[in-house]
């Protein structure tokens, strides 16, 4: 999807439930998650159900406890809630035809309409789950194992439920970066456990063809390989080219299929079509427009190659599109239809011919054509064609589904133009941007959409009218994984953002309470870690920040937790405990001093405590994460390209104006700066956006580090670049200062276009002069 979006930053405020209400009687109550003794009151589910009543009571399991069960369905569901305690409580319980204090699980007529609604009953004489249909008595066992401590024990207490979507979803990419059939089932599994039903899987891309299509070989055994950029894509030991491949068999698909089937998600497969083709092109060129054969891309964001208009062409896709469809059971396939840049089509003189045979005025009709095309050969195999918005800017078959990622706006207009929608914007639901401030972040996208803003998010646009809302189908997060080159960051960017999507999807909009959500996240954090859930542990980490104090012996010490959780801190090198020292406003440090913080909830830690060495010294250093953007125009965190294997450098890059500041640096006593800087590859197509990039022309054969007092102030140094930086893949460079004094703005760029590399700053440094501290 295109890097250059806007990230707005939003605000919600919920009603607060009666269990919270009580306590936000004054701002600074509201402005925190409550406390132990007040979310007492509600079992700690995410999401939360539809109608709960909590009783006095409960029922403890053992793995004496018997599960009774009726038929087949519910046989089923039995198994895996029992595979699931004993995994995660160590009980060990089996299904039998159960006794009086039994689990009962149970598929009956009589419980409330809806496939996926379902009844949960404990007393203190043992638990009834009842739905009409598997699905919703799997989502009842789901429930049932939310509930159970950790003792056994399960609360007293009357649940009646159902989802307020049909469409609960995550999209995950797996052509930037491939995942494997393990790790796509050990997602599948959390997202199950989330009540999330639908899997949209992103087979195909520039970067690679990641699905087997027996008719077209090559698109996998070229198509599913490509020479990462820079040292990435060279072996350490040969120093030749190291490919990046990897695709799902047909085999590979059916067994992923089957094991999301058994957990009751849908699995929605996308093939992107007319753009993001360039390893289709580079399998078959015939494809293309150019007629030649371009390497699989190694660059990110939004490359111009298009299929051409060709009816052999057609014929081709429709070829894939008759395997993919018998791969997947699901009604819907998804064809793309974004960012299908049309440079292309308007050069090529065979395509303007083949418009101008077939009577159309534009290009877009030449797309709308194409969909058209594909949606009646997938409605004769009985399938449904859904893509995403930028396929309504012609005209669009009546059964097609559109998928709105563009913010809102394309879901409105097609609902208005009677289709229906899934809502995912990228404004609010784009996982792969990052969460939090935190320099620890791993790479990712520009700006952040917290996890309150994922929770905020309304599907429903108010633009909508009562008949009219029908259409929107449901909600779905997406994951691009460009910058997520491991499992772990793919799930440091789903977990815990997944939770509060599922709330939006499942719950009733009334229930909905970002305050109590963060009340039962803890609980849901314990569930992660039973589960082996290497969830983001960033929005639950304090940051510790530091300036000058008023007296030049002293640090004044700032703390702060992403999600407001109260923090306790020590300066004496100690582990942070809940009785340690709260933290309310800046404090002074003596220098040199220590401080370690930890984010508690209920009276433990939510994650490790953050710690911080800080001396005089110390004060003069900043991090590129630590400095602001001079304008921010596309602000990415980009890894290095080496080494090969193995962890690498993380920098902070405007790539449309690499330029970096300090904002109130004091230079009383500084001589001089020190820039460390790193040199990575410039590897973005950025299509019509690419003149958008800035930078000021170089007065020397490999460019200067320029810096300036504010972005248009005086210039302050100037040091001329070397040819290739050291062996580490840094430079260090030294800047003399004169006479300079005083709090001022550093303004720090490098001049000349360097393409295909770019510097990057690691770190700044104020040098002191001659006798100075």
């Amino acid at each position: 999807m295109n890097v250059v979006r806007k990230i707005l930053s939003r605000f919600r405020r919920g009603v607060l439930i009666a269990t919270v209400a009580a306590a936000c009687a004054g701002l600074a109550a509201c402005e925190r998650p409550p406390t132990k003794t007040e979310a007492a009151q509600s079992p700690v589910l995410i999401p939360a159900p539809a109608k709960l009543v909590a009783r006095d009571g409960g029922y403890t399991l053992a793995s004496a406890s018997g599960i009774k069960t009726g038929d087949e369905a519910s046989a089923r569901v039995a198994r895996y809630f029992s595979s699931l305690v004993e995994r995660t409580h160590k009980l060990a319980l089996k299904p039998s035809p159960g006794t009086d204090g039994a689990v009962v699980f149970a598929i009956d007529n009589s419980a409330p309409e809806g496939a996926e609604a379902y009844t949960l009953r404990i007393t203190g004489q043992g638990v009834r789950v009842a739905a009409r249909d598997e699905r919703g008595l799997f989502y009842g066992a789901v429930t049932l194992w939310q509930l159970l401590g950790a003792d056994g024990r399960l609360p007293a207490v009357e649940i009646e439920d159902a989802p307020r979507f049909a469409w609960r979803g995550l999209m995950l990419d797996s052509a930037r970066h491939f995942q494997s059939v393990d790790e796509i089932k050990k997602l599948l599994d959390a997202l199950a456990l989330h009540k999330l039903n639908t899997f949209h899987w992103h087979l195909t891309d520039d970067q690679g063809w990641r699905i087997e299509i027996k008719k077209y070989p090559k698109l996998t055994e070229i198509g599913g390989c490509r020479i990462p950029a820079g040292d990435g894509g060279i072996d350490p030991a040969t120093r030749k080219p190291r490919p990046y491949c990897g695709f799902y068999t047909q085999d590979q698909i059916r067994d992923v299929v089957r094991y999301a089937a058994e957990r009751h998600i849908t699995v929605v497969p996308e093939i992107n079509v007319p753009g993001h083709a360039q390893a289709a092109i580079a399998a078959y060129p015939e494809l293309g427009v150019l007629g030649t054969r371009p390497a699989v891309s190694n660059e990110w964001g939004v490359n111009t190659y298009l299929i051409n208009t060709e009816e052999s062409t057609y014929r081709f896709l429709e070829g894939v599109l008759d395997e993919v469809a018998a791969l997947f059971p699901g009604p819907y396939v998804h064809i793309g239809g974004d960012e299908a840049v049309k440079d292309q089509w308007e050069a090529s003189p065979r395509v303007q011919q083949r418009m101008r045979e077939l009577g159309l005025k534009d290009e877009m009709q030449m797309q709308s054509l194409l969909v058209a095309r594909l949606e009646k050969h997938l409605a004769a195999k009985g399938k449904r064609l859904i893509g995403w918005d930028e396929i309504l800017e012609g005209s669009l078959p009546a059964d097609a589904t559109v998928m709105s990622w563009r913010g809102t706006q394309g879901g409105i207009d097609a609902v208005k133009r009677g289709h229906d929608v899934v809502m995912s914007p990228s404004s609010d639901l784009y996982l792969d941007y990052l969460q939090t401030d935190s320099a620890d972040e791993p790479p990712g996208r520009p700006a952040t959409i917290t996890l309150q803003e994922v929770y905020a998010y309304e599907p429903v646009p108010a633009a909508l009218s009562g008949d009219e809302k029908k259409h929107v189908l449901g909600v779905q997060a997406n994951v691009w994984t460009e910058h997520m080159r491991t499992f772990a960051r793919m799930q440091h960017a789903i977990f815990p953002r997944i939770a509060a999507l599922s709330e939006t999807a499942w719950s009733p909009a009334s229930r909905k309470d970002y305050q109590d959500f963060l009340a039962r996240l803890p609980a849901q954090l314990q569930r992660y870690r039973a589960l082996g859930i290497d969830y983001a542990q960033t929005p639950f980490r304090v940051d510790i920040a530091a300036d000058a104090g008023k007296r030049g012996s002293e640090a004044q010490v700032t703390l702060a937790n992403p999600l407001g959780y109260g923090i306790r801190y020590t300066t004496d090198g100690s582990e942070p405990t809940a009785t340690s020292s709260e933290y309310g406003a800046p404090f002074a440090l003596p220098m040199p001093g220590k401080v370690r913080a930890a984010a508690f909830y209920a009276g433990k830690p939510l994650a490790s405590a953050s710690e911080r060495d800080i001396d005089a010294a110390s004060l003069l250093v900043r991090s590129d994460e630590q400095l602001k953007m001079c304008t921010d125009s596309l602000m990415l965190r980009l890894e290095d390209d080496g080494p090969a294997d193995g962890e690498r450098a993380i920098f902070n890059v405007d790539i449309f104006n690499p330029c970096w500041q300090w904002n109130g640096a004091d230079f009383d006593g500084i001589a001089a700066i020190e820039v460390r800087a790193g040199r990575i590859p410039y590897f973005f197509q950025l299509a019509h956006d690419e003149p958008n990039r800035k930078f000021k022309p170089a007065k020397s054969a490999h460019g200067e580090l320029e810096i300036r007092a504010g972005c248009d102030g005086e210039l302050l140094a100037s040091v001329p670049l070397p040819a290739q930086p050291d062996a580490d893949g840094f430079a260090t460079l030294d800047a003399k200062l004169a006479g300079n004094a005083g709090k001022q703005d550093l303004c720090i760029y490098f001049t000349g276009d360097t393409r295909p590399t770019m510097w990057a700053l690691d770190r700044v440094r104020l040098v002191p002069g001659a006798g100075q501290p």
